[in-house]
């Protein structure tokens, strides 16, 4: 038990505790992870306290003088009470049987009168309005994305005649003067040698053209990081650790805010445009994520209600991955694999809806002007045979072995990051990427172009009518007698373009590592595609001209003739693809699900699905987590894994707080505490909630109490009251005893006080203690022994003792 110390000023009390909770602080009073002091003021991505509630009703009783002097002050709500303080995990029972309570009592008054029969309609009406708007937001928002990137792009090589906003690819489109061979090429695209020397021709037109794209992917980055430094620092990175965690019920605020939706759509367009090796489609989660936060705050249902939200948000995140592949099913299905912690039939529908309607939206914008809901959409038509397996699996142990050895080295450059003085220079850190990676990206023609690009490319199944060097095959316009493609010998251009393509993988596997966690909006899906297709394309034209000039050997003879296309290189790169991004995330059916939804080949399911499982054996033989839960484990973020197992043979006993040598545990008693003496503790401890016991001598356990809800609604007795002094009673029990006159005024706060709290024995084994954790979603459990208190475990104690099993550090835990 805290030692307790004499009479404190309760005005200093008020000052130092809940002065913090009353702040209304908008989105610039974040936290910078790691390094800085938390800051526990409200922000608009929370339930705003109910200040529409006018004052509480007077409570009974006057002065020091009054007879009857028992405060129910509860019995209207106060602000504040119920919520929850920043870097906290919420409360799912609570906030699950709150929603029941509040659907109870609407579907009761809905009886009563037309008015409150049209509430509830409306109320049970809202989760599908609220995921209408999510999905027109984040179709709108990734339209917006996609059209502002691919412009900015194509401004790094020079700019359109006819207007300034037209990309490269429209401009020509409104050209008269431009051939189908040279679509690519008009008068009206005008190169920065032309605009600065008028000349496209010689060494010093490379050098301008050169230095100009290099200059252009360090403004665009600068712009970036800067953006991200000033006005919203959690707008960096993915996006889907924290969200992960953030679903998982921890409280973060500020992070899916306004100006965190705001800065991060502004930089991501300007980190892509860049040239960095990243992507736009794990931060385009974020972006929904933030939407679906924001428009939470319109419906009450959501807004005061943490549960509730969380639903909201796992619909997003399906969102966010509809418009980012322009795979609504495949959406779904990742924020069910990958993100989501609490995912009901209803949450499925309404994630369902809300991807369905992003995706229309999407498509509606078209922003890539192909029809399509993604760029590198193709269809393969050649059948694959049996014993393309075996290249298919060598792809998936490809994929598996890259997405571990990239794991381990950029979570290794991440922590040496936040361990040295790199940490402190995230311009300097950015710009030298970039230099670097624009420096050698512009000889290349393959890492030249946006990484999206390139992956369409590689995609692509060569037709008579293709004009890249990977199509350069020297007999490719004699057609058969069927009309069918013959056999295809490689040309010049083809093996320029191994070679090229051979440097561009080693430059992607490199740079990425280096890329990734930095202070910018970045993702990992589309460079993690690039490495596998890539590498797919590669193994697939080695195998096409492997097929072309031993076609009579045993493995080829029985299922490709002379004269046919038997090999398909791009669905080799697509099977990379999908490998490399396994290795890398761990996904599984939703990967598969987004591939097939992007080439719209059913056939092709099989290839996908063993590419994409012997990736997952490969990398988790070398390593258990994926990059997400990697990053999640070196923050520190309190997650716990519903996907692992315990297998420990500890007891709640050995996990429990207070330990056989630590002090007592600190409680308050149900009836025999002062206001002072409640403060003192609150002052003395950082505890986030006290169990509240019968006294201190039998330990038996009456409730749980928030030290959050404590400190409010004291405060709260103190202003509404002037009777209220240090040396009044606080009491937990529904009645309490006559109070002799001339006392002041007793405090009753059983209704802040949770009546059944969880809790277990001091002999429950904790594999058991730990799925109630998982699967309930507790913030905290107390052990008792044949009814008497002996301690209690936090969803922190859970965490670090499955670190400290796993021989880690165990004070790694939130927010190292």
């Amino acid at each position: 038990m805290a030692t307790w110390q004499g009479a404190m000023d309760h005005r200093g009390f008020h000052q130092g505790s809940f002065n913090s909770f009353q702040s209304s602080s908008s989105d610039e009073d974040l936290m910078d992870i790691p390094g800085t002091a938390m800051d526990f003021s409200m922000r608009d991505d929370v339930p705003p306290l109910d200040g529409e509630i006018e004052e509480s009703r007077s409570y009974n009783g006057g002065g020091i003088g009054s007879s009857n002097r028992m405060m129910d002050f509860l019995e209207e709500p106060i602000p504040g009470v119920g919520t929850y303080d920043d870097f906290n995990t919420i409360d799912w029972v609570r906030e699950k049987s709150r929603d029941r309570d509040r659907h109870r009592e609407i579907t009761n008054k809905s009886k009563e009168s037309t008015w409150a029969l049209i509430h509830s309609v409306s109320d049970a009406f809202s989760g599908w309005l609220l995921m209408l708007l999510i999905g027109l937001l984040s179709g709108s928002l990734a339209g917006l994305i996609d059209i502002s990137a691919h412009w900015m792009t194509d401004l790094k090589e020079g700019i359109c005649t006819l207007g300034i906003w037209f990309n490269h690819e429209h401009c020509c489109w409104n050209s008269n003067h431009v051939t189908f061979e040279n679509r690519d090429k008009c008068p009206e695209w005008n190169s920065w040698s032309q605009l600065i020397i008028s000349t496209n021709e010689g060494a010093f037109a490379y050098i301008v053209n050169y230095f100009m794209y290099v200059l252009w992917a360090l403004l665009f980055a600068f712009l970036a990081v800067s953006l991200v430094k000033v006005f919203a620092p959690y707008a960096c990175g993915s996006g889907i650790p924290e969200i992960k965690t953030i679903l998982s019920g921890f409280i973060i605020r500020g992070y899916l805010g306004k100006w965190t939706l705001m800065i991060k759509t502004i930089t991501l367009v300007l980190a892509v445009s860049s040239g960095l090796s990243l992507g736009k489609e794990g931060p385009l989660v974020h972006v929904a994520c933030c939407c679906g936060n924001i428009l939470c705050h319109c419906f009450n249902k959501y807004r005061k209600n943490e549960a509730k939200r969380r639903e909201v948000l796992s619909a997003a995140a399906a969102a966010g991955v509809s418009v980012a592949f322009g795979a609504p099913i495949g959406g779904v299905l990742f924020s069910l694999e990958e993100v989501s912690y609490y995912f009901p039939l209803k949450t499925l529908w309404r994630s369902f809806f809300a991807a369905l309607v992003a995706a229309f939206t999407l498509r509606s914008i078209n922003p890539f002007g192909n029809s399509r809901l993604v760029l590198f959409y193709v269809e393969f038509h050649t059948p694959w045979h049996l014993f393309e397996l075996v290249p298919f699996i060598l792809l998936g142990i490809f994929g598996g072995l890259w997405g571990a050895l990239f794991i381990r080295t950029n979570i290794a450059w991440c922590r040496k990051r936040k361990t040295t003085q790199l940490g402190k220079y995230p311009v300097v850190e950015v710009l030298v990427v970039t230099a670097i990676t624009a420096i050698l990206a512009f000889p290349n023609e393959y890492t030249r172009v946006s990484t999206s690009e390139l992956i369409s490319e590689l995609f692509n199944d060569c037709g008579l009518l293709d004009s890249s060097k990977l199509c350069d095959y020297e007999n490719r316009f004699n057609t058969s007698k069927a009309g069918e493609l013959p056999d295809r010998p490689a040309g010049v251009g083809v093996y320029s373009a191994m070679w090229q393509l051979a440097l561009t993988l080693i430059l992607k596997i490199v740079i990425t590592i280096f890329t990734f966690g930095m202070k910018i909006p970045s993702g990992l899906f589309i460079p993690s595609m690039a490495v596998g297709a890539i590498a797919g394309r590669l193994l697939g034209v080695g195998m096409e001209q492997l097929a072309y000039y031993h076609h009579d050997w045993a493995i080829f003879n029985s299922w490709c003739s002379q004269g046919a296309d038997c090999i398909t290189p791009g669905l080799y790169a697509m099977v990379g693809a999908a490998a490399c991004l396994g290795g890398v995330t761990r996904m599984t059916v939703s990967l598969v699900v987004i591939m097939f939804e992007l080439t719209g080949g059913l056939e092709y399911i099989v290839p996908l699905m063993a590419a994409a499982m012997t990736s997952k054996w490969v990398a988790d033989a070398l390593g258990r987590e994926g990059i997400y839960d990697a990053h999640i484990r070196l923050n520190g973020y309190p997650f716990l894994e519903a996907k692992e197992e315990f297998a420990h043979k500890t007891l709640a006993m050995d996990v429990m707080k207070p330990r056989r040598n630590d002090p007592l545990l600190t409680v308050l008693t149900q009836d025999s505490m002062t206001v002072e003496d409640v403060e003192t503790i609150i002052s003395e401890t950082t505890y986030s909630g006290f169990p509240v016991v019968v006294s201190r001598e039998s330990q038996r356990l009456v409730g749980f109490v928030l030290r959050r809800d404590l400190i409010i609604s004291i405060e709260n007795a103190r202003k509404k009251q002037d009777g209220v002094v240090s040396t009044s009673v606080i009491y937990f029990t529904e009645h309490s005893p006559p109070v002799p006159p001339y006392t002041p005024p007793t405090l009753k706060l059983r209704n802040i006080l949770d009546l059944s709290p969880f809790t277990v024995t001091d002999l429950t084994p904790m594999e058991i203690v730990v799925d109630i954790f998982r699967k309930l979603g507790l913030r905290q459990c107390l052990v008792t022994h044949n009814g008497r208190l002996l301690g209690i475990i936090t969803k922190k104690d859970v965490l670090k003792h499955i670190a400290q099993m796993a021989n880690q550090d165990p004070d790694s835990i939130l927010f190292n």
